[in-house]
Formats: structure tokens, sequence, C-alpha cells
């Protein structure tokens, strides 16, 4: 049994949210996330234990084998989907946010290095796509966030400033966090507001919530997203929802959510496209930025 570092807080800003100010007036703070996971998945052909399991298909290659298949499926997010996804952020005039794995930088450095000359953020995504929490020691962990951020480094000439892990953070990432001077985490699923994680008083961690709702991993989750259009409604209907409350005086965040080798797909690209477009449709309503401009933002605000 695992004991959590903080109490759980179900009271947050108690039905009295902040007065966000959003620049040029906008309704809503917009996250787009772009994942870069591939080539950092477990993989037995890469020497770990097993094959990661979520994808097109679940895979019939028994666990510890090498698994060709599963390989090439997240391939085409490199090879492919970031390419289609650059295109129509450059077309649309978008800089947004990356959650790059240290090992698929490091795998990668020429397509990590595109990503940031195009002027979008590279945060950190842990150094494999697998949960925090199945770190066994804080030093161990320790060492892979120091992997992360040397591997961003060498291939973009950036540091990462955000962090958001798969899963569950362990009981000491928000310790190493602070010690790495990270200007955000971004595990945080209970609110619509940035806020401040207070567990250590004398070094206050920003939390920009993520969500997992507007994400187009659902397309490979049964009775989730089936078609492009499926995902296209559901950012809609969030934005009608949030744009009130934004002309109401309390804009709050949204995200969302994309993998490479998902919606950089022919079928499901579509969604990609038309979320661009009804984002520019919006004008100056939707304030649409990279993640640590967010982060910024609340903290000019609302600081620690």
């Amino acid at each position: 049994m695992t004991i959590a570092p903080y109490p759980r807080d179900l009271i947050g800003y108690g039905g009295k949210p902040p007065a966000w100010r959003l620049p040029g007036g906008a309704k809503v703070a917009v996250s787009m996330v772009i994942n870069f996971e591939e080539g950092a998945e477990m993989s037995a052909g890469d020497g770990d234990a097993a094959t990661e399991k979520l994808g097109e298909i679940v895979s019939i290659i028994p666990s510890g084998k090498w698994d060709q298949g599963t390989e090439q499926t997240f391939a085409y997010g490199m090879r492919a989907g970031v390419w289609r996804m650059l295109d129509w952020l450059q077309r649309h005039d978008r800089r947004i946010t990356f959650y790059m794995c240290g090992r698929a930088i490091e795998r990668a450095p020429q397509i990590a290095r595109a990503i940031v000359e195009a002027g979008h953020e590279p945060a950190c995504h842990g150094w494999l796509w697998r949960p925090q929490s199945d770190y066994g020691s804080e030093a161990a962990e320790r060492a892979d966030f120091e992997r992360c951020i040397a591997a961003t480094l060498a291939a973009t000439g950036q540091r990462p400033l955000g962090f958001f892990s798969r899963g569950s953070e362990s009981p000491w990432t928000r310790k190493i966090l602070r010690d790495l001077d990270f200007a955000y985490a971004s595990n945080g699923f209970d609110d619509d507001f940035p806020y401040w994680d207070r567990a250590d008083a004398a070094r206050p961690l920003l939390v920009v919530p993520y969500a997992l709702d507007s994400n187009d991993m659902k397309f490979f989750h049964p009775n989730a997203f089936v078609n492009a259009d499926d995902l296209v409604t559901y950012v809609r209907d969030a934005l009608e929802v949030l744009v009130a409350e934004g002309e109401a005086g309390h804009p709050r965040l949204l995200n969302i959510g994309w993998h490479m080798r998902i919606a950089g797909r022919p079928g499901r690209f579509a969604a990609f496209k038309r979320v661009l477009e009804l984002l520019d449709a919006y004008g100056d309503k939707v304030w649409v930025a990279r993640r640590l401009d967010i982060a910024k933002c609340w903290q000019e605000q609302f600081p620690a």
C-alpha cells in the first residue's frame, strides 16, 4: 500500500472561482497538447520487460516477445502523423505544447528540434511512456528526470519547464519537480482553473490541470469516439459551456489532447483539422496558448 504524500482536496475554490483575466479579453483558455511518445513506449524489442498493449488493436503477441506490429503502429506517429500536425498548426498560426518522452527525443532529435523551431513548447512526459508511480525510489525517478532534461536540451536547445506523467505521479514526483525548478505540473484532473500545490509551504508548485475527456486517446477505447465528428462535437459542446461561463466573468481552461499515431491517421486527422477551424471561428473569444504561457498568465495574477 502506498500512502499519498498530501491530503486529498475535494473543495478547491469552493464555488467562488477567481476572476482570471485572459489576453485580449478572451473567455476561455485553450491548451492543445500533442503527445510525443513514439519510441518511448514499453517494447520487448528495446529490452523492456513487456510491450505496450494499448493500440489500434489488442496485441496477440505474448508478453515479453518482440512485437513488430505494435512498434510500427507507434512509428507511424513519427514517420507521418507529426508532419501533418505541424503543417496544419502552421496554417492556423497556432503554437501549442508537446508532451515529450525522453527516449522518444533521444531517438528522433531532428523531429523534436523541428517542433521547437516552429515555436512549440517541449514539456517533459517522463523518460518512458509509463506511470511515474512505477518508480521504486526517488533516486531512480530523479535520474530519469535529469536524462529527460539533458535529452531535450541537446535536441532542441530548450529545457522543459512543464511536466505531465502518464497515469499517476509517484510520492516523490512533485518534490523532484520543485528541486529541478519546473514551472508547473499537469497531473491534476480536478479543476478547470490552475491552482497552487502548497504541500511544501516554502515551495508552492503551480498545477495547470489537464483532462482526458477531449482527447483522441478515446478513439482507442470502446464505446468512445468512433469517427472524427464525435470528437469535434464534444469539443464544440465544451466550448459552448466554457465561453458562456467566461462571459459571465470567470474564464476557465479547456484541454484538448492529441497523439501523433492516433489523430495523425487520415480518418482521424479530420478531427484535428476541424477543431482548429472551430477555434478560429471563435476568434478573440478563445486564447489558444502553450501551457507555459498559461502558467505565466496565472502566476502574474495569482502569485504564490
